[in-house]
């Protein structure tokens, strides 16, 4: 038996784009990926603390310092730019492992700099 569990958490980035015409998918700074433990490719959910909004999609690499948060496709629809999100991603853990686990949490700033990071929900 496994549990869904939180994995990492970008919280507060800032939307800089939305792009209606791409594919689909959130293209996030490697960087900012990298703090958080995040894979291209990964499944995600996005919160929209301005509206509400709560849907899923996946990760694409954006370029390296560029502080880029870019909803693509149809998710475009649901974000404004400067639109404040969460980036949440969970894994799947057995509850031994679940006890021990302290998922990675990444605090940005209005302009997507990373201002603290920790594990644990505590």
């Amino acid at each position: 038996m496994t549990i869904t569990m939180l994995h990492s958490k970008i919280h507060r980035a800032t939307v800089t784009d939305a792009n209606l015409n791409y594919v689909g998918s959130i293209t996030i700074d490697v960087d900012i990926l990298k703090a958080a433990n995040m894979r291209i490719g990964q499944k995600i959910d996005i919160v929209n603390v301005n509206n509400g909004e709560r849907f899923s999609t996946y990760i694409i690499a954006g370029e390296a310092g560029k502080k880029e948060f870019c909803l693509n496709g149809a998710a475009a629809r649901k974000v404004h730019v400067g639109d404040k999100i969460i980036v949440i991603a969970y894994t799947e853990l057995t509850p031994q492992e679940a006890d021990e686990y302290k998922p990675k949490i990444v605090i940005l700033d209005d302009d997507n700099n990373i201002v603290e990071e920790f594990e644990g929900l505590e």
